[in-house]
């Protein structure tokens, strides 16, 4: 993935081709479906995509969603909305995590946004890449 700052490219991160989408792909499509701020769009506004990237409660909470959602389609793309709830609930209880507030409409509507990247996804040749383009205050990945 590569990240255009001021129509600069700023960064590139690493997205392997694997049986599902790409884990940053995943953060795209959660953060550029609800507008919420995550791995993405911290990248975009000037910080260093790490592992060890600062807590911050919104993009915390990104980051549990993002989990459920591999976990989805690690399944096959399938869970119950409700089920994919609970689990959120979980799974942010246990890392101390405040949860955003979603509902099932919310996992609909990036489950849709994620089917339709993979389907993208899945069209690219190994070695190739796929645009996209998430807009935030000028930038863009």
């Amino acid at each position: 993935m590569d990240v255009v700052r001021n129509g600069i490219a700023a960064e590139s991160v690493e997205c392997p081709k694997q049986g599902i989408i790409p884990h940053d792909m995943v953060h795209f499509a959660v953060e550029s479906t609800l507008l919420k701020r995550g791995f993405v769009g911290r990248i975009l506004d000037g910080e260093v995509g790490t592992f060890q990237m600062q807590s911050d409660a919104e993009s915390d909470g990104v980051e549990r969603l993002v989990e459920v959602f591999q976990a989805d389609g690690w399944s096959g793309w399938n869970s119950a909305p409700a089920d994919m709830l609970d689990l959120y609930q979980v799974t942010c209880k246990a890392r101390v995590c405040e949860p955003l507030a979603i509902a099932a409409v919310d996992i609909e509507a990036v489950r849709h946004r994620i089917l339709d990247l993979t389907a993208q996804w899945q069209a690219v040749p190994v070695g190739e890449t796929l645009a996209v383009q998430f807009e935030c205050d000028g930038n863009a990945a």
